[in-house]
């Protein structure tokens, strides 16, 4: 079965600017090849909805997000139906446990140390 691919408008704004950041530090034909990359790899979860990480086994959190690492970004991604959605796009660097769910990676004593 080949499910239909869609992109959230979160993730279609970020993919905006990722692009005009990626062309502006490195040039068009760069930022061009990465979106390339990074839609090509999630095309995949067309023919394969399973391709990503499920968040729920591995993190034991009550969610249907599946997570794709591609070109330093995650895609984080659920099935609908018939429908892959594509729900989100949170860089490597960025806590994406914190973004999505609420839950902090960090301890209280690193808290305390960086005074962050």
């Amino acid at each position: 079965m080949k499910y239909k691919l869609e992109y959230s408008q979160i993730v279609r704004r970020k993919m905006k600017i990722l692009k005009k950041y990626l062309s502006e530090q490195y040039g068009e034909d760069f930022a061009k090849s990465a979106i390339k990359k990074i839609t090509a790899r999630a095309r995949e979860l067309q023919d394969n909805p399973e391709l990503g990480v499920d968040l729920a086994a591995k993190y034991e959190v009550d969610t249907d997000y599946r997570a794709l690492f591609i070109n330093h970004n995650y895609l984080f991604y659920y099935k609908e139906g018939s429908t892959i959605i594509v729900a989100e796009m949170i860089g490597e660097k960025e806590d994406f446990m914190y973004k999505l769910f609420g839950i902090s990676g960090r301890t209280q004593e690193s808290i305390d140390y960086w005074g962050e």
